[in-house]
């Protein structure tokens, strides 16, 4: 995980695909400087941190009563691309929505699909990952 940390930085582009820098964007509520607004900035978000190996953040934005123990990520694994499909509800004014994805990733030669639903809620007033319903096809 650290090489690929390393390479990216907060003046490349954020890997959740919204063309600001990741300083502008998902770093923000990385660094605690800013908290996600809807359900899909805190799924962009936490897509970044699987990017750039933040697993405190990743542990710190799942709900209590998802949430591991630990991660443990996998250092041969690059999330490459996020294609955000749908989302339903999870606004500013929401108390719970969902979005459906498409995160691409690579391992080494080999390209794949993670195609997921994910729920999300507020806890103490913060959106939060709750779980997610994986689709077999990408």
């Amino acid at each position: 995980m650290e090489a690929l940390a390393a390479a990216v930085t907060p003046l490349n582009r954020c890997p959740c695909g919204t063309g600001e820098t990741l300083d502008e964007c998902c770093g923000r509520l990385h660094s605690g400087e800013a908290k996600a607004a809807t359900a899909e900035q805190l799924m962009r978000s936490r897509f970044s941190a699987f990017a750039v190996g933040d697993e405190a953040y990743l542990l710190s934005s799942w709900h209590s009563s998802t949430r591991p123990a630990e991660l443990d990520l996998d250092p041969g694994q690059r999330w490459t691309a996020l294609e955000i499909i749908g989302k339903s509800r999870g606004g500013p004014f929401d108390k719970e929505g969902t979005v459906e994805f498409r995160a691409h990733y690579r391992e080494g030669r080999t390209a794949g699909v993670l195609h997921e639903n994910s729920t999300f809620t507020r806890e103490n007033g913060h959106w939060v990952y709750v779980d997610g319903t994986q689709s077999p096809r990408g």
